[in-house]
């Protein structure tokens, strides 16, 4: 069963990949997290010698074993605001310097079939980042991000994600609590800026690495 599942999963990426590059984004379909992992670090990374390098948030960055990497390559300097033992006012100057850095790394709310990608951002650090600033981003999603279309991207997010991350970043939101969204006021909401990438401009700034599991949210 599950080499049927990975099998049909395995076309609808590929499928999305060629929307990808038809869009001007740089495209990737891969089979698991160790070949997205090499892709990233070896092919993409590997050629462009010493850089400066930020983070979106992302579950994926870990799951795929990228950001433990990151973290032990000399070439790298790691802007990083996954660090538990940085403060606050230090996370979010790292995420100022991010928007200037060599390549921005982060996931992605959602992919559609038509290769659009979909966000919703607390913050806006790492939406910013993707739509302008770092000379290089590279997205990397799990199979469970790819929808249909835009708008099933953007219910993806509202009636799932965004609950989700609320209450794995302990946010004091109503949708923490029902796991349905509220369109609330809370100070804590996570549901601030909205961006929709139709295209890729200049052609190939943003890589996309699409997966064939499930990862982050």
């Amino acid at each position: 069963m599950a080499d049927v599942i990975r099998d049909f999963f395995a076309l609808r990426l590929e499928k999305a990949r060629e929307a990808l590059e038809k869009n001007r984004f740089e495209a990737f379909a891969v089979p698991d997290c160790a070949s997205a992992k090499a892709l990233v670090l070896d092919k993409i990374l590997g050629p462009m010698g010493k850089i400066r390098v930020g983070l979106g948030g992302s579950v994926t960055l870990v799951q795929t074993g990228v950001y433990e990497r990151l973290k032990q390559m000399e070439s790298v300097e790691l802007l990083d605001t996954y660090d538990k033992a940085a403060s606050n006012e230090e996370k979010n100057e790292l995420r100022r310097q991010s928007l200037m850095a060599d390549v921005f790394l982060t996931g992605t709310n959602a992919v559609t079939e038509e290769g659009v990608l979909v966000n919703l951002d607390m913050v806006g650090n790492r939406v910013g980042a993707m739509t302008f600033g770092p000379r290089k981003v590279v997205v990397i999603a799990g199979r469970n991000k790819l929808v249909p279309d835009l708008q099933a991207g953007m219910d993806r997010i509202k009636e799932y994600a965004a609950c989700v991350n609320t209450m794995r970043l302990n946010k004091k939101t109503p949708c923490a609590e029902t796991g349905f969204c509220h369109d609330c006021s809370s100070p804590d909401r996570i549901c601030n800026t909205w961006t929709i990438h139709e295209k890729c401009f200049p052609k190939g700034r943003i890589a996309v690495v699409l997966v064939n599991e499930d990862l982050g949210f």
